[in-house]
């Protein structure tokens, strides 16, 4: 058994292998996320190979659509979850990984059941992925969909629909305001420290690979909208809080998830500007929205 530790916006976790199975080539983008330092951990993973475990007698919470796959959620009288995880595309939704957790997600284990490296890295990332979104809940960090793209030390996040055009516009920042960086392209890390919303880099980061172990304080987060014309205005209280918490990882069946998720976005409301863009995919859409978020 090998221990493997990283640090993902400023949290620390633990990844338990067998002697079979190798960190770097199963888990190749959480690299940049190497820690050596020992102590107290957000969570650790026990990862094994086997055949997936039986949850028939588990309460079925749903099964939920990820990207084309389907994903299965159990739990039990305890509070414990079980998650099964599928690989969509070719591979035709195959199961990819088992993941067992604590109510608390503080402990977990994942039992990789796909035949192909492929399916072993899926399964492992996302599991990877839910228990730290759902173990640091409670610790005003937020997992969110969004593309974020770093100008003048500041990071400005910018959420939609998959396929809305996110990872567009962060691109055409980089192309027409000098001086932008992309930080992560799907997934990056909120967290709210001293009063302050600060934006971290992290090891999820969708089809674009920007693992990148970096953070800045937020300038400001907007809502895309593809529409005939570029126009900008920032949102109200209740409308931000509507727009934003589909884009951050949650599971609304379970109370102190989302009571903490909820939590955090009102405070992130009351220190975060929240703009909503209707926007084409054009220089001028990235003039009105740069004017309207940098900050002063």
């Amino acid at each position: 058994m090998s221990v493997a530790r990283y640090k993902v916006a400023e949290h620390r976790l633990e990844v338990r292998f067998p002697a079979s199975l190798a960190s770097k080539d199963l888990i190749p983008s959480f690299s940049p996320f190497v820690c050596e330092e020992e102590g107290d951990v957000l969570f650790d993973m026990e990862v094994a190979e086997g055949c997936a475990p039986d949850f028939s007698s588990w309460e079925e919470i749903g099964q939920f659509d990820c990207g084309g796959a389907n994903h299965g959620v159990y739990r039990q009288p305890d509070g414990s979850y079980a998650f099964e995880i599928s690989l969509p595309d070719c591979d035709g939704g195959a199961l990819s990984c088992c993941m067992t957790a604590h109510d608390d997600f503080r402990h977990c284990q994942a039992v990789l059941t796909g035949n192909s490296l492929r399916q072993h890295q899926f399964g492992l990332n996302n599991a990877l992925m839910m228990a730290y979104a759902f173990a640091a809940a409670p610790l005003e960090t937020l997992l969110v969909h969004a593309s974020v793209i770093r100008h003048a030390g500041y990071g400005y996040l910018f959420t939609a629909p998959s396929g809305t055009g996110k990872s567009t516009h962060t691109w055409l920042w980089h192309k027409y305001i000098e001086g932008c960086d992309l930080m992560n392209d799907d997934n990056p890390v909120v967290r709210i420290i001293d009063g302050e919303t600060r934006i971290y880099g992290s090891p999820w980061s969708g089809k674009t690979p920007c693992y990148r172990n970096i953070w800045a304080p937020v300038g400001a987060i907007t809502r895309l909208e593809q529409k005939p014309e570029n126009t900008i205005r920032r949102m109200a209280t209740v409308e931000a809080f509507a727009a934003l918490l589909p884009a951050v990882s949650s599971m609304k069946w379970d109370r102190r998830v989302y009571m903490s998720i909820c939590n955090t976005l009102s405070h992130l409301l009351e220190l975060t500007p929240i703009f909503w863009l209707g926007c084409r995919p054009d220089e001028e859409a990235v003039r009105v929205c740069f004017g309207a978020v940098k900050v002063q």
